[in-house]
């Protein structure tokens, strides 16, 4: 089984299913809206075509999530959960080169919503899975496979669900691997990096709520609900928060120093980020707790001061940093201004030195060898939050090579999202090797 390879039709496969999964529309534009189920019903039917049984499960109509598992040959191991969500982000139609719900083939790259988050990943899982029925392979360890709903809003829908009212699916399961880890990271002098999430920040979303004196727009008013508002988005927006290293943190920066030969100090963190050069955008955003106000909702008239002015904010908080967050909000906002958490989910943190990570390690590494792999943290989340009631340590493992002058990172949630088909060939033979002896 060591020299089995993924077969050309299982490359074939990702392209086609990426393509395919791209042209069901399931965006998630929150509150409820969305219907992921044609698309969960286009991957069960493929994963039935691998002699699975998948489930298909559902909170609300509509909303559709597929599990299925597949039998290891070891079965004192514990299980592994690969999981991948089937919604995405609204996307502008008019703001694209191509229409992102075509599922377009052009010049060697899948274009439209879905192709780095995280539509691709789910592809790649179908190709490998069905791979392996062609060739009778088995993993070491049992496999669950889980396709999401809801991973774009709160995941009450999707594993949020799935975790709290299923939670005999996922029997054994004490690591998982899903989104945004082991793609390529070009710095721009040559060397191509791998980064794989073992980490990721807290979601804190914000909601901010203003009271004061209804009154004329001509009027003095010392009460004024939007100036009070304003005075504290203004003050957190403004908020530099302080240096807060977690021990994933810690070693992506000590592995991306390892690879420039640079002495990593601890002690000045910020330039030690400046010596990294574009590196750094790797770890940067996750070496503090950050809020950023997003969305601001007050008045119903012009010449009429309202009585109740609210924003949102998008905030983040690190693993051990909680209470730092929640304290720095309450003397931010001040006396005038309440807040709660309109969202709220833990941070996460995962072994770099774990056995799994080694072997995600090696598998990028026998088909890139050329690349430096290194653990990072995400700045923001994914379904590895919901999963980890369970137990289960998550990792951001969705393999592909790209070719230097296309930002992964830019890509997520960006216009004329795309992946290369070599990218997802990659991915398909990376994401083999791993799982077959993971």
């Amino acid at each position: 089984m060591a020299d089995q390879q993924a077969d050309e039709l299982s490359l074939a496969e990702a392209v086609e299913f990426t393509s395919g999964l791209i042209r069901i529309d399931t965006t998630n534009r929150g509150g409820g809206d969305c219907r992921e189920r044609p698309a969960a019903e286009y991957a069960a039917e493929r994963l039935a075509g691998a002699g699975l049984e998948p489930l298909m499960l559902e909170r609300t109509p509509g909303r559709t999530n597929v599990v299925a598992r597949i039998a290891g040959t070891d079965p004192s191991a514990d299980a592994l959960l690969v999981h991948g969500h089937l919604d995405v982000v609204p996307a502008e139609a008019a703001d694209w080169s191509v229409h992102p719900f075509s599922g377009e083939i052009r010049d060697g790259v899948v274009w439209g919503r879905g192709a780095v988050d995280m539509k691709n990943m789910d592809a790649m899982i179908l190709a490998v899975v069905r791979g392996w029925a062609r060739q009778g392979v088995r993993p070491r360890r049992d496999l669950v496979i889980a396709f999401t709903a809801d991973e774009e809003a709160s995941a009450e829908d999707g594993s949020g669900f799935l975790a709290d009212h299923h939670p005999e699916l996922f029997e054994g399961c004490t690591e998982g691997i899903s989104e945004s880890g082991a793609f390529t990271f070009h710095d721009g002098a040559g060397r191509q990096i791998y980064p794989i999430a073992a980490g990721e920040r807290g979601t804190g979303w914000l909601k901010l709520t203003a009271h004061g004196r209804t009154g004329h727009g001509s009027k003095v008013n010392k009460e004024n609900a939007v100036t009070r508002l304003a005075a504290a988005v203004t003050r957190i927006g403004e908020h530099e928060w302080p240096l807060r290293l977690t021990p994933t943190v810690r070693a992506a920066l000590a592995e991306l120093a390892a690879i420039y030969g640079i002495e990593p100090d601890f002690r000045d963190v910020d330039r030690l980020l400046e010596k990294l050069g574009p590196a750094a955008t790797l770890v940067e955003a996750t070496v503090r707790n950050s809020a950023n106000p997003t969305m601001l909702n007050a008045g119903y008239k012009l010449n009429v001061i309202p009585g109740q002015a609210v924003a949102y904010v998008d905030g983040r908080c690190l693993a051990g940093a909680e209470e730092e967050f929640t304290t720095t909000l309450d003397r931010l906002t001040g006396p005038d201004v309440s807040w709660e958490f309109a969202h709220r989910e833990v941070a996460l943190q995962a072994p770099v030195d774990a056995p799994v990570f080694a072997k995600m390690r090696a598998a990028v590494k026998e088909f890139a060898p050329e690349g430096h792999v290194v653990p990072y943290c995400m700045s923001g989340g994914t379904d590895a939050k919901q999963f980890s009631r369970l137990g289960i340590t998550g990792y951001g493992f969705a393999p592909l090579k790209l070719p230097e002058g296309l930002d992964h990172q830019a890509l997520f949630h960006g216009v004329d999202e795309r992946v290369p088909v070599e990218a997802l060939h990659f991915g398909v033979r990376v994401l083999d090797r791993f799982l077959r002896t993971a």
